[in-house]
């Protein structure tokens, strides 16, 4: 009673002495805290035991609100104690470890990565293991190791993009704009990716059927082709045609598994993978990440960083990809993965069937001039500080650098060599010179200096014993020259030029294949029993090997023996067999632009191949007379000075 207010005592006391039951309502409604619209309400009401009805029933709400009122009002207590004994608790320890010369916890760190946790959208596993080592964390030293490590662990987790991504720019118009201004040409990898970006736009619309939507799916592509092609430049274009986040992951010489799974947090200096932290520094769960020379991935007792890599590249695991340090799955399906590798046969098996392997062949020369007219020389103008009123060059020059001063199936070196001109130029400017000067090939020379390729040319004239060769290397088609001569011995066979097993095996069957038809060449049955052959493949330096030099070793050896001049602007390639097929080989738009560059007029090619010449260009199928063969019977007659000649058929 002493708590209430004095209004409020007073109306007890009068309570008290009221007996009439209207008069005690009337007295009750007028210090009920409501409205005055009730108020009038109950004193409209005539009938006492209505008056009293309505009073009673305001007077039951009333009660029920103080109830809640008092509930809320002890639970904010309980908290605010609650809270209290935690601070005071907080600081007794702090006052324990001031005692004994520890530092302090800073709380204020642990908070802010508390928030930094709250924020970040982590999974639940990853989130377990962030609370689990923030609570270590507050019972620690600050300057303690263990600190310092569970603090980066804690820090990896907050920044790692778990749910940050960025839109996809689905625009395929767009998209096939921006390939076509970074790069010429490639027409196959645009084509895919235009693709890629096509399916993206139905998923999201709504417009795929419901059993086939993967949404989310990125392809995983590998852009196979000699160096300098424009494979890593093209992963950037795609990124940037696409609205993504690119990261460049290089693995050229990598032989540690933990470079990509990362190191357990046991270990000191341990550090998550390249593919985590490649993550890391896109800030994105969906961004283009290029897998740089995946064909030159090493191995040691440590592990196979290629078989790490099969999780990665795998669509239907890498949703629960999980690196030893993190030690939480992370889902890499939404990432685009682009491998790169000069020749597909050093890749693992089991890796390249995770991927498409999309062929990115060397250009041709006019190829090249078109690339370095419209990107390589406006580059390297603006690199340098120049314009075209300062510099310019002619198609002529271009031509001159392509052919006397590179030897490449990409255009790497010619930018290097169009760099160099523009160097010279710029230190004339800054000399102080007007300098204006359209370059043609006597100020190429002048500035390069001698022409530096020393590229490979067929026989100028025709002979016995040589035939030439086509040759596939990683970095691009070459010629392959093949010298044979005979001198008197037992039949013996001497190889020489640095070949390799197989090569070698090809040029056994090749011999074996012209001794059992000595009889169609025109040879004795015995011409064996006084000679010795001798077959030498020159730059005997170059390592080689293969099996698609069976048919130049076959006309070389052919040739010397039945005497028959081989027409010097004639190379070929093909696996021959003992009962006389010419089987398929690869690498023939490689082989046939080196064929081009060189000046050949015809090649010889496996019928088996005839479908790969789709791939060759236009310019190329004009400029060169492709010949089919499928017996080896029907190679003397194409490639001899004297034509076509009928040659008796063997049987299968």
């Amino acid at each position: 009673l002493n708590d209430l207010p004095t209004a409020s005592r007073e109306s007890l006391h009068i309570l008290d002495n009221v007996r009439e039951p209207g008069a005690l309502a009337d007295l009750i409604e007028s210090n009920l805290p409501v409205s005055n619209e009730s108020k009038q309400e109950v004193l409209e009401t005539l009938d006492v035991r209505d008056r009293i009805r309505k009073v009673l029933d305001q007077v039951q709400r009333q009660n029920e609100v103080l109830r809640v009122k008092q509930e809320i009002s002890t639970m904010v207590e309980e908290e605010m104690s609650s809270s209290q004994r935690e601070y005071l608790l907080r600081q007794q320890v702090k006052a324990i470890r001031r005692e004994l010369g520890e530092t302090d916890v800073d709380e204020d760190e642990i908070e802010a990565l508390r928030e930094r946790i709250a924020l970040s959208g982590l999974p639940s596993d990853a989130e377990q293991s962030a609370k689990r080592e923030l609570r270590r964390m507050s019972n620690m030293n600050t300057a303690s190791s263990e600190y310092q490590v569970a603090r980066s662990y804690v820090e990896w987790l907050a920044d790692l993009p778990w749910k940050k991504s960025t839109p996809d720019r689905l625009d395929v118009t767009q998209a096939r704009t921006v390939l076509d201004e970074d790069h010429f040409g490639l027409e196959k990898p645009k084509k895919r990716i235009v693709e890629y970006i096509a399916v993206r736009k139905l998923r999201r619309d709504g417009r795929a059927p419901i059993l086939f939507r993967r949404d989310g799916r990125a392809p995983i592509l590998c852009f196979v082709g000699p160096p300098g092609v424009g494979k890593t430049s093209l992963a950037r274009s795609i990124a940037r045609a696409a609205g993504r986040q690119f990261v460049r992951v290089s693995l050229g010489g990598v032989y540690d598994e933990a470079e990509i799974r990362g190191h357990r947090r046991t270990y000191v200096g341990a550090f998550p993978g390249r593919i985590i932290s490649g993550l890391k520094k896109a800030s994105s769960n969906n961004p283009v990440m290029i897998l740089d020379e995946i064909d030159k991935l090493g191995r040691d007792p440590r592990g196979d960083p290629s078989s790490a890599l099969l999780e990665v590249l795998d669509p239907e695991q890498n949703n629960q990809f999980t690196d030893h340090y993190i030690d939480a799955p992370f889902d890499l399906s939404k990432v685009m993965f682009i491998a790169t590798a000069n020749q597909r046969s050093t890749i693992p098996s089991p890796l390249l069937d995770r991927m498409e392997v999309i062929e990115i062949p060397g250009y041709t020369p006019r190829e090249k001039r078109s690339i370095a007219r419209d990107f390589l020389v406006p580059r390297q103008l603006h690199e340098h500080g120049l314009s075209i009123e300062r510099l310019d060059f002619s198609d002529e020059a271009i031509d001159v650098m392509i052919e006397s001063y590179t030897h490449e199936a990409g255009v790497r070196k010619l930018e290097q060599q169009a760099a160099a001109v523009c160097r010279a130029v710029a230190v004339r400017l800054a000399n102080g010179e007007d300098v204006s000067i359209m370059a043609d090939p006597p100020f190429i020379a002048e500035v390069l200096g001698a022409a530096k390729a020393k590229r490979q040319k067929p026989e100028r004239s025709a002979r016995p014993g040589v035939a030439t060769g086509l040759a596939w290397t990683p970095a691009g088609g070459d010629l392959l020259f093949v010298e044979a001569t005979r001198m008197p011995g037992t039949g013996k066979l001497h190889l020489t030029g640095n070949m390799g097993d197989v090569l070698k095996e090809s040029a056994a069957a090749a011999f074996t294949f012209v001794r059992a038809r000595a009889e169609d060449l025109g040879l004795a049955e015995d011409f064996v029993s006084h000679i010795d052959i001798h077959i030498h493949l020159p730059a005997g330096a170059t390592p080689k090997d293969g099996a698609s030099a069976g048919v130049p070793l076959y006309v070389a050896l052919a040739s010397l023996l039945t005497e028959l001049k081989v027409r010097p602007d004639v190379a070929m390639s093909g696996e021959i067999t003992l009962r006389g097929n010419v089987l398929k080989v690869g690498g023939i738009k490689e082989k046939c632009l080196a064929a081009y560059r060189a000046g050949v007029k015809r090649i010889l090619l496996p019928k088996r191949n005839e479908p790969d010449l789709e791939e060759v260009p236009e310019e190329i199928r004009e400029g060169i007379e492709i010949c089919l063969v499928s017996r080896v019977d029907e190679i003397l007659g194409l490639v001899s000075v004297a034509g076509p000649t009928s040659a008796p058929a063997a049987a299968e």
